[in-house]
């Protein structure tokens, strides 16, 4: 009779048709009767197997003082005892039959037959409640459970559920969870620059057209709109409204650039949302980060703000430079007060430092040598691309020390040590995460666009992703700290070589502060011979670069790949994927190569293309030109189909 009563019923079932059709008369009255006898002997089994069921229920029900009929037969939940191997029903009761719609069997069935895809698992892992509710008819069901003990002498393990109607229960907090309050907050990210040398009469069209607009796209949510600020609006709106904004593409932050302001400058806005906050208070906090999360990565984007995560929507225009002299006046002088408050002064880059956080942290180490205090700067020797400006370096008198393992970083730290990180903001990718976490007093410079799980505890943040380089931002500091002769001449070519790999030679990524920083660099006796060759590459890096190009191709017509299937060096890696830049038609490079049980991307690109919002879905991070990341594993091809599906996913959400 396996697999099942059905199966062998509907089979013999056929073959008394078949011989009523074809064979003699006497042979389908002989199989149609032994069928009805088969018929009967099942019944009759099936019939003994419920009331065994029924008979050790009652007896349990004795144990306890109560007749069955009380319990099991007229327990208003329903109730069913099921094989717990197969999930066969043995025995149910009126109200679960009633609940499922379902009539007492003439065959054999199964609980996922009346309840699809459930399956009681959650009773062999020692629980007694199933971690989801089941859906009957209309209802939702809580199921609870619990295993039936058997003797020694049986072999078919069984347990009884107990479902509860939480219908009112679950429809209630569905409808909780989509009137929950959100609150957004947009803002004008270029106000100033619009509204610059405009008259009155065009500064009000400008802005009406500007209310209009967000009003408009913030109407069908049927929330709250009000403007509390020349360039800030206050918008909160129920949570069930939230998909469809997301599914839009938050479409208001594309329609503010057909708003151009007669200055020819298109309007851009950054939204920032807070949600799942206990109360209004903390959603709206919520929302204040989100818009500083969305700003420090250069704006025109949505952020989404919960309890544990930010979710990003759009970012594809460039970084707007709005940092001002003012600002980094007022950061050199923080950043002067905490190192003469400092007994010592820890500097630190990301892993795998290149000269761009080599030669920031030694333009950190300058500012300390002047304000009488000493410094270190954290480095992994068997893990650098600055290795020859880390000689230059190191030749320079009094510098014996200023470059120190991890380890010793740890021996030093002490309660007034300051902790100054450059070119990164990501905790687990600087050069000592453990250096990180038992420093009381952090300062980073930085200038990739925030992570969402960026360095929270600095004390001090000079964040500022318009900025070619973190060596730029260090120079704009010491323009306030030191006078040009007090910075040593490989310094401050260490300073514009970082500047000098991040732009590409002033070719990208490079504005007027980037040029106003080099200036300063050589009026400090910069040699940019010397920092030519700092950049050159011997024989073999050459010839590995070139077959690294040669192994790239094209993808999706304006992307090239290249993929390693050996370690090569990162620089060598950089500079291939600049190379692809070079070629007609492409506007983003990426390389890839395994290192050290790992698959290491280098992205570039000439700005049409954000690698960094690609790269980001693949752990990594950077800017928008320049960007890296690290892939667990040490095969090329799961990472490569990684990075096709992020590329591709790209294209998806920022096809115009």
């Amino acid at each position: 009779m396996e697999p099942g009563f059905r199966l062998c019923f509907i089979v013999l079932l056929l073959f008394v048709v078949a011989a009523a059709v074809w064979g003699p008369w006497w042979l389908a009255a002989g199989e149609g009767a032994f069928v009805v006898l088969l018929f009967f002997i099942f019944r009759s089994y099936m019939g003994k197997r419920r009331w065994d069921v029924q008979r050790y229920i009652a007896g349990l029900s004795q144990n306890m003082g109560v007749s069955m009929g009380e319990t099991a037969l007229s327990v208003p939940l329903p109730m069913v005892v099921i094989k717990l191997e197969t999930g066969e029903i043995l025995w149910a009761n009126d109200s679960f039959y009633q609940a499922s719609s379902a009539r007492d069997h003439l065959f054999e069935e199964k609980i996922g037959d009346i309840v699809p895809g459930f399956v009681p698992k959650f009773l062999l892992e020692g629980k007694d409640q199933h971690p989801l509710e089941i859906a009957m008819g209309n209802r939702q069901y809580k199921v609870f459970g619990s295993l039936i003990p058997v003797g020694a002498e049986s072999k078919t393990p069984m347990a009884a559920l107990y479902l509860v109607d939480v219908t009112d229960a679950s429809q209630l907090r569905r409808k909780y969870f989509r009137t929950r309050p959100v609150v957004a907050v947009i803002v004008l990210d270029n106000y100033e620059e619009a509204m610059k040398n405009l008259g009155d009469s065009q500064k009000s069209a400008l802005v009406a057209a500007i209310d209009n607009l967000i009003g408009a796209w913030a109407g069908p949510a049927g929330g709250i709109l009000r403007k509390y600020d020349r360039d800030r609006y206050l918008f909160i709106f129920e949570e069930r409204n939230l998909t469809a904004f997301v599914e839009g593409k938050f479409s208001l932050l594309d329609t503010a650039h057909t708003l151009v302001s007669p200055n020819s400058i298109p309007v851009s806005l950054s939204i920032g949302i807070g949600k799942e906050g206990a109360s209004l208070s903390e959603c709206f906090s919520y929302a204040v980060l989100a818009i500083e999360m969305s700003l420090s990565r250069g704006g025109d984007q949505a952020v989404v703000k919960n309890r544990a995560a930010f979710e990003f929507y759009g970012g594809r225009a460039r970084e707007m430079e709005k940092r001002t002299k003012v600002k980094s006046r007022v950061m050199a002088n923080a950043l002067v007060r905490l190192i003469t408050d400092s007994s010592n002064v820890l500097i630190m880059g990301h892993r795998n430092s290149d000269i761009d956080s080599v030669g920031a942290a030694v333009g950190i180490a300058a500012a300390t040598r002047k304000k009488d205090r000493r410094a270190y700067i954290l480095i992994e020797r068997e893990h650098t691309a600055a290795e020859k400006l880390l000689a230059r370096l190191e030749a320079m008198p009094n510098n014996e020390e200023l470059f120190i393992t991890p380890q010793q970083a740890l021996l030093l730290c002490n309660r007034d040590t300051l902790l100054v990180i450059v070119d990164v903001n990501r905790p687990e990718i600087v050069e000592s995460p453990e250096l990180l976490n038992i420093c009381g007093r952090v300062a980073v410079v930085d200038h990739h666009r925030r992570a969402a799980d960026y360095i929270k505890k600095a004390v001090l943040n000079f964040h500022e992703p318009s900025a070619s380089s973190a060596s730029e931002l260090v120079t704009e500091l010491l323009q306030y700290i030191l006078e040009p002769s007090d910075l040593k001449r490989v310094e401050a070519e260490a300073l514009l070589a970082g500047i000098a790999l991040d732009t590409k030679n002033f070719t990208m990524h490079s504005g007027a502060r980037a040029f106003e920083a080099a200036a300063y660099l050589c009026s400090a006796g910069a040699d940019t011979v010397e920092i030519k060759r700092l950049f050159q590459t011997d024989f073999k890096n050459s010839l590995a670069r070139y077959d690294v190009v040669r192994s790239a191709r094209m993808y999706k017509s304006q992307t090239a790949i290249a993929v390693s299937n050996h370690t090569i060096d990162r620089m060598v890696a950089s500079q291939a994927a600049d190379e692809l830049l070079t070629i007609d038609g492409v506007d983003a490079s990426f390389v890839l190569f395994p290192q050290g049980g790992q698959i290491v991307l280098s992205a570039r690109s000439l700005g049409r293309i954000n690698v960094h919002l690609i790269v980001e879905k693949l752990g990594g991070g950077g800017h928008r030109t320049i960007a890296g990341a690290q892939m667990s594993g040490d095969r090329v091809e799961p990472a490569l189909n990684r990075l096709l599906r992020a590329i591709d996913l790209y294209l998806e959400e920022n096809t115009a």
